[in-house]
């Protein structure tokens, strides 16, 4: 199943600066070859469920083992099954609504 995944990773107990992290977390995201976009507070991740998940997942690992002690993390998931949309299909959407 395919989901579209709004994920924001907020690690605790390092600082007011946490753009290190956020920058590991981008190249694990790059790295396991998901649809992604990094906006102003989190990002945004097209995939199969389970790979976006174990990525996920794989961004906790490697944000811990940079010394975070605490991590929390807001996950908003999107699933369809009528029909393939992508991130990109989401906006032109509501782009067109505008224009009108």
């Amino acid at each position: 199943m395919k989901a579209i995944v709004d994920l924001c990773v907020v690690p605790m107990g390092v600082g007011v600066s946490v753009s290190k992290q956020v920058a590991e977390c981008q190249r694990i995201i790059a790295a396991a070859g998901l649809e992604h976009q990094m906006h102003a507070y989190g990002t945004n991740i097209s995939g199969d469920w389970d790979d976006v998940f174990a990525t996920i997942k794989a961004c906790h690992e490697a944000v811990h083992a940079m010394g975070t002690p605490r991590i929390t993390t807001t996950i908003k998931v999107g699933t369809r099954v009528d029909r393939e949309q992508s991130m990109q299909d989401k906006i032109d959407s509501v782009v067109e609504k505008l224009a009108d």
